[in-house]
């Protein structure tokens, strides 16, 4: 952002990983994905943020629609985990 100015691809893309990112919830989801140590967190595991569980998969879908998150289903749970480049972009961003 200081070296250059964004483009309107970049300024777009921008924007909706910071709406994403813009509830206190989503933000804990993510932590909690990105900080597990095997770099991946059953949604059984991380649903423990205060809302119900329908809400944290509406807001898991918001983090995979921003491209932050990837998901795989294994059985009768998904799995999540940070898209490859997702924190790196944002601190590009932010830096």
């Amino acid at each position: 952002m200081t070296s250059a100015p964004l483009s309107v691809d970049e300024a777009e893309r921008a924007a909706a990983v910071f709406k994403a990112l813009g509830d206190p919830v989503r933000l804990r989801l993510l932590s909690n994905i990105a900080s597990s140590p095997s770099g991946e967190a059953c949604v059984c595991d991380i649903q423990d943020v205060g809302v119900s569980q329908p809400t944290v998969s509406h807001h898991l879908k918001k983090l995979r629609e921003a491209g932050l998150l990837l998901s795989e289903r294994r059985g009768h749970w998904v799995y999540y985990r940070v898209a490859p480049g997702a924190l790196a972009v944002m601190a590009q961003l932010l830096g």
